[in-house]
């Protein structure tokens, strides 16, 4: 069985095949708590399953366990495989990839006003 890509836009809840996709953490200090908690709480947000993979281990973490991502050590550079299987498995893998892009809305929620 082979990974199929996530293709860009549409939705496909009812896919249960799995995807993957591959994202660089290009945040400064990486997964550290704050993102750790906001990544496996959108992947929690999905019922399929959800693994990680940091710069092609081998090694597939439970994307929806904090304790295993911020285990991790994740940190700016490294590569994710971000795999998901089951209802929205499609949406699972956008969602999370967009989120490692915008830095885990780390800027936006952390601005300061003037």
């Amino acid at each position: 069985m082979t990974d199929r890509q996530a293709p860009r836009g549409g939705s496909a809840a009812h896919l249960s095949g799995p995807v993957s996709a591959r994202v660089e953490v290009t945040h400064d200090i990486g997964l550290h708590a704050r993102p750790s908690v906001v990544f496996t709480r959108l992947a929690k947000s999905f019922p399929c399953m959800i693994g990680v993979e940091v710069n092609d281990d081998g090694v597939w973490l439970n994307g929806k366990s904090i304790v295993k991502i911020m285990g991790a050590r994740i940190r700016k550079g490294f590569v994710l495989a971000i795999r998901a299987e089951g209802i929205g498995a499609e949406d699972a893998v956008k969602a999370l990839c967009a989120l490692v892009e915008r830095n885990f809305d780390e800027e936006k929620s952390h601005a300061r006003s003037s």
